[in-house]
């Protein structure tokens, strides 16, 4: 008998060196092998069994010849219980048409994280987290529920630095996320936003604030931001103006002592007015547990229609209808070298801003139709 060229079969069924074991098919090779194949390998077995009945007989397969065996169909494969098919259309249903690449953007996102191949800025400024995590779980609220309108964003420069300078209200700093989701989605740009020191004394909430791009608010941060060509967001009324009682809403607080006019100036950025209408609306601030703010260190704990008389249910915001325009941008890269330093100038530029957003504060409020609709 002439020699016979043997195709060896190794461990798990990759082609290879032979160990020399038995292996124990896996499933997955069973459910591909289906059971038309293996009465075909059994029928087989038997012819080649009744040909050993002679010395000089060889079977066919023992000397590598490619076996007659027609393909496995593995349309409507179901591996280990996973239905392809099934699972693709879940996703495009989840999803949209667009599933497979979103789902195909998550797998990569994990891959960064757990590989560690993602940067934090200066600041601990996480990009991948904000764009991937952050914002799309904020995204429903601000489209779903808030219904968000928003006016005047080509006012937003887009490249270079600006100042964008808001009004703030609805006891809970909602309106900061909101603004930054609505400039993100229409520009195309993070904002930077400069938050308040309890903000970042606070566990878990200042990690994750500043990996969404939150910094202090103090002139030396701001001005490295724009100098960097970000577009940040101030919100000069601070608690003033997200703790003031409902009955007061709208009516904006003093606006500091004009800081982040005196960084737009000193970096030669444009200011641009921002008014929210509907954050007022959120939680309306009806009372004050000042005794226990005192004691817990913060500026206050409110009481609202539904908190603390519906315990966490309370703090589901209310879906009041929002209304966003960002002005016309103040120039201020026409003021002469030390203007930061003239208080009086300051001042009025500070005013100025101020009388902008309080105005269109007032013409947002008549187009409303309704707080809610």
């Amino acid at each position: 008998m002439a020699d016979a060229d043997v195709i060896p079969i190794g461990s798990g069924g990759r082609p290879g060196r032979g160990s020399g074991r038995r292996t124990t098919p896996s499933a997955a090779a069973r459910a591909l092998a289906g059971p038309g194949n293996r009465s075909k390998k059994n029928s087989r077995a038997k012819a080649s069994s009744d040909d050993l009945g002679g010395a000089d007989s060889t079977p066919v397969e023992s000397v590598g010849a490619a076996p007659d065996v027609d393909g496995p169909d593995l349309s409507g494969l179901d591996l280990g219980g996973l239905d392809f098919g099934r699972l693709e259309r879940a996703v495009r249903e989840l999803f949209g048409e667009d599933g497979e690449r979103r789902v195909a953007e998550w797998l990569a996102f994990l891959r960064r994280r757990l590989s560690g191949d993602y940067e934090l800025d200066e600041f601990g400024y996480d990009s991948d987290l904000t764009d991937q995590v952050l914002l799309p779980m904020l995204r429903p609220m601000v489209e779903k529920w808030f219904r968000v309108e928003v006016r005047g964003i080509e006012n937003i420069p887009t490249d270079g630095s600006a100042l964008i300078v808001a009004n703030h209200s609805g006891t809970m700093p909602i309106d900061g996320l909101v603004t930054q989701v609505v400039v993100a989605d229409h520009t195309g740009r993070p904002l930077r936003t400069l938050a308040a020191d309890l903000v970042f004394q606070t566990p878990f909430v200042g990690e994750l604030s500043r990996k969404g791009g939150a910094t202090l608010a103090n002139n030396d941060d701001a001005e490295r931001l724009l100098r960097q060509g970000n577009l940040v967001g101030v919100w000069p009324e601070g608690f003033k103006g997200l703790g003031k009682p409902f009955a007061e809403r709208y009516k904006l607080q003093r606006f500091g002592r004009g800081g982040f006019v005196s960084a737009a100036m000193r970096t030669g950025v444009p200011i641009v007015p921002c008014s929210i209408v509907g954050a007022e609306e959120i939680y309306p601030l009806v009372g004050n547990i000042a005794s226990l703010a005192r004691l817990l260190g913060v500026p206050y704990i409110p009481i609202t229609p539904f908190f603390p008389l519906l315990g966490p249910l309370g703090l589901i915001p209310l879906p009041s209808k929002w209304l966003i325009e960002f002005g016309e941008p103040i120039r201020t890269d026409e003021f002469p070298d030390g203007a930061a330093d003239d208080p009086m100038l300051v001042f009025n530029v500070t005013d100025q801003v101020r009388e902008t957003i309080q105005q269109t504060l007032y013409t947002l409020l008549m187009q409303r139709r309704s707080v809610f609709f």
